[in-house]
């Protein structure tokens, strides 16, 4: 297996593939770890069986009960046992079943785990730390199993948030993080768990933390989204070419912390026009960071104010999560817009 970078786009070259969806993905990325590292474990409420999304299916088996199990419903407990396990010199992999309910063990990991190495002057770490936790939208989630929570630890230096937008991305982005020197979180989109299928290799293979990836080349408008708002914006490109002649350069940032300004801003200068989407609320979301970097940065090549579609400033409906969500309508108007500022 070889992997090759170049600065527009990620290749892997295949030896040994199969067709896997996102949740197949992530169990190869921990069926790889578990295999060639024997100090990693797995630990998190239902691993053991496999957990709600059946990304452990078949590891305990396999690996057995001292590296692959369940936890008390502590989400505090989970990440808090984690950072001592990877202190101690284990290669700690944790689970929150929905990142909804991450907001227990948040003290945990912007308190503790973000500050355990700067706090000792590197005497100590615990980077081998990595928080795993579905992420966004499903369908019928609802309030707390809908967030799309990053830009809370966005904020938070000393760890790395990333996200994936497919198997591919899923496994070799994964597997960077649990072998990046930093506890990095990694949210996986659950409604792409079973709806995203790809050739993905089966030996471990990594993708660079904090490089985002140009997914589509284009002149007229850049676009800039992560996880499942990538699958939106691709049909918004699309629609935006055939129907209004508007070539849009799609991006996909893919880590969320530290991310890749450079990729961004070097997109914007050549079209002169931003939008940035993601489904976590507008106020505050992580697109607002963005917008505010590329605006200092590209200012005089900029040709239109910066567009944000985003999720409202309310709690994650039910019944009206359709008119929630930035769909493709309401960013194929917010490029409209754009192009006639």
């Amino acid at each position: 297996l070889g992997v090759c970078y170049h600065p527009l786009h990620i290749s892997i070259k295949v030896v040994n593939a199969r067709i896997m969806n996102l949740f197949q993905s992530v169990t190869s990325a921990l069926d790889n770890t578990l295999a060639s590292d024997p100090t990693a474990v797995i630990f998190g409420e239902d691993v053991a069986f496999g957990g709600v999304f059946r990304c452990t299916v078949g590891l305990r088996d396999k690996y057995g009960k001292d590296r692959v199990f369940n936890t008390p419903l502590c989400e505090q407990g989970i990440v808090g046992f984690g950072i001592g396990a990877a202190v101690a010199g284990a290669t700690a992999i944790a689970e929150i079943q929905f990142a909804d309910y991450i907001y227990p063990a948040f003290d945990q990991i912007v308190n503790e785990a973000a500050k355990y190495r700067y706090r000792s002057g590197n005497l100590f770490d615990c980077g081998n730390l990595t928080i795993r936790a579905p992420w966004g939208c499903v369908g019928h989630g609802s309030l707390y199993h809908s967030q799309s929570p990053e830009a809370f630890f966005a904020h938070c230096p000393g760890i790395k948030v990333v996200i994936p937008r497919g198997p591919v991305q899923c496994k070799g982005l994964l597997l960077s993080c649990i072998a990046d020197q930093n506890p990095c979180i990694f949210f996986e989109p659950k409604i792409l768990y079973r709806a995203a299928v790809e050739q993905v290799p089966t030996e471990a293979y990594t993708i660079p933390l904090s490089q985002a990836e140009v997914i589509q080349e284009g002149s007229d408008v850049t676009l800039v989204a992560w996880g499942t708002q990538i699958h939106v914006l691709t049909e918004v490109a699309n629609m935006a070419q055939e129907k209004l002649g508007v070539s849009c350069e799609l991006i996909d940032l893919q880590t969320i912390l530290p991310w890749d300004t450079e990729t961004v801003c070097k997109s914007v200068a050549k079209t002169g026009r931003l939008l940035i989407s993601h489904e976590a609320p507008i106020t505050g979301g992580f697109a607002a960071e963005i917008s505010s970097t590329v605006q200092e940065e590209c200012f005089l090549n900029l040709e239109a104010p910066i567009a944000r579609v985003c999720g409202y400033d309310t709690p994650f409906p039910h019944i009206f999560e359709p008119f929630y969500i930035p769909d493709k309508w309401k960013c194929f108007d917010a490029i409209k817009k754009l192009i006639i500022y």
